[in-house]
């Protein structure tokens, strides 16, 4: 099959797919990207109207249904289209050019291909999320990649679909530079589509006008982790019984949680990647975690000084900063004023 031919196949196959999604042919109903991304911000919406992390901020804030629209056109008009029309073509592309040059295949050579699916599933979301963690730092640092990245930090009230308002470029510059280390450990489409799913929720958790106890969000976390291992486990002597998710409760909230913020990202501490005023010595940002905060702990870059609730957002200029889609759309390109 020809590259062209690959990359036909994908996009023809992912527009079948995406139709069934939304015509709710495809269960179960975690594998409904569609209607699990609405449900998904639809449970952290309700989560901020029944107790808000900052009171008086409104229900509906700023831009609230800007960043509602940026969900559909960035999660499925860039971001899984890409990654799946990608998918075959780059994985052909870079094996075909390990044969020719080392006579080395890279797929039949796949370290991870007898692994347990669920270990499989844990590598790549550690890697990826690693992977992710050092480009956000590059979006800060290279100034061309800032001038996309702003769009994103242009958000002045903070709620859960800001995770969602990004500039389309950060897709191909985040899926450019991830996508060959998951595709090399092979981490295949359906993989990625559950790790994406955990991810969301989480962004969506980063950015929410909500807070809420360590101890429970550890519970939480990993009881649905027991459950969704049961429910979704290939393995046929997995028994999934309340036993099983109450135990994974009980690690969470006892065991993990003391250590829930060193692990994970949280409202507490994103805020302040977002914030306004920032030291001299920080200029070019903090805590740039998107699920785990643990990268920024051990490369230094963690930054809570207090409670950050009520902080002013954004960056010098904002004001000037185009408000609407079609003007940031656009946006980083050409001349800088």
């Amino acid at each position: 099959m020809t590259y062209w031919e690959l990359i036909e196949k994908a996009y023809t196959g992912y527009a079948g797919y995406l139709w069934k999604e939304i015509t709710f042919q495809v269960s179960p109903f975690w594998k409904n990207y569609f209607w699990m991304l609405i449900a998904v911000s639809a449970f952290f919406f309700a989560l901020e109207l029944i107790r808000p992390w900052r009171e008086n901020q409104a229900k509906f804030r700023k831009d609230f249904w800007l960043d509602f629209f940026y969900m559909f056109f960035n999660f499925f008009l860039f971001s899984l289209i890409i990654y799946n029309a990608a998918s075959d073509v780059v994985v052909r592309f870079f094996n075909d050019l390990s044969i020719s040059w080392f006579s080395f295949d890279l797929t039949a050579s796949n370290p991870m291909r007898n692994w347990p699916w669920i270990a499989i599933l844990l590598v790549g979301f550690v890697v990826r999320d690693f992977v992710q963690w050092w480009v956000h730092r590059l979006l800060h640092r290279v100034p061309v990649l800032w001038e996309f990245h702003k769009v994103h930090h242009s958000v002045e009230q903070m709620g859960f679909a800001a995770h969602l308002r990004y500039h389309w470029m950060e897709n191909i510059v985040y899926r450019s530079i991830e996508y060959l280390p998951l595709a090399l450990l092979g981490i295949g489409l359906h993989d990625f589509f559950l790790i994406h799913i955990f991810t969301l929720a989480w962004g969506h958790y980063n950015h929410a006008n909500f807070s809420i106890d360590k101890r429970i969000t550890g519970g939480l976390t990993f009881g649905l982790l027991a459950l969704f291992i049961g429910t979704t486990s290939f393995e046929p002597s997995w028994a999934i019984t309340p036993l099983t998710v109450l135990s994974g409760i009980a690690f969470g909230a006892i065991v993990m949680g003391p250590i829930m913020k060193y692990l994970f990202n949280s409202p507490e501490m994103h805020i302040w990647h977002h914030a306004y005023d920032l030291p001299k010595e920080r200029q070019y940002g903090v805590n740039f975690g998107l699920t785990l905060a643990i990268w920024d702990y051990i490369w230094k870059t963690d930054y809570i000084p207090k409670e950050g609730r009520d902080i002013r957002l954004g960056f010098p200029g904002i004001k000037r900063f185009p408000k609407t889609f079609w003007a940031q759309l656009t946006y980083g390109f050409g001349r800088r004023k």
